[in-house]
């Protein structure tokens, strides 16, 4: 059994490739590199049930421009 926490992202590009990543540390955010860019993802309140249990929900809040 993985004893990885998990986390669920919700929003931000409909295309992104992964929507179950790793957990940060609790009340950091998630940051995905993305097409140029990063998608960032805030912790809710909320639990998503998923194939691999009970994940903690995070939610899109932004995109930075990666610099050139």
């Amino acid at each position: 059994m993985d004893e990885t926490q998990k986390a669920v992202l919700e929003g931000g590009p409909k295309d992104l490739p992964q929507r179950i990543v790793p957990a940060p540390r609790a009340g950091d955010e998630v940051k995905i590199a993305f097409r140029g860019g990063y998608e960032h993802f805030s912790a809710t309140a909320r639990h998503l049930y998923t194939d691999e249990g009970d994940l903690p929900v995070y939610e899109w809040t932004s995109r930075t421009e990666m610099a050139s």
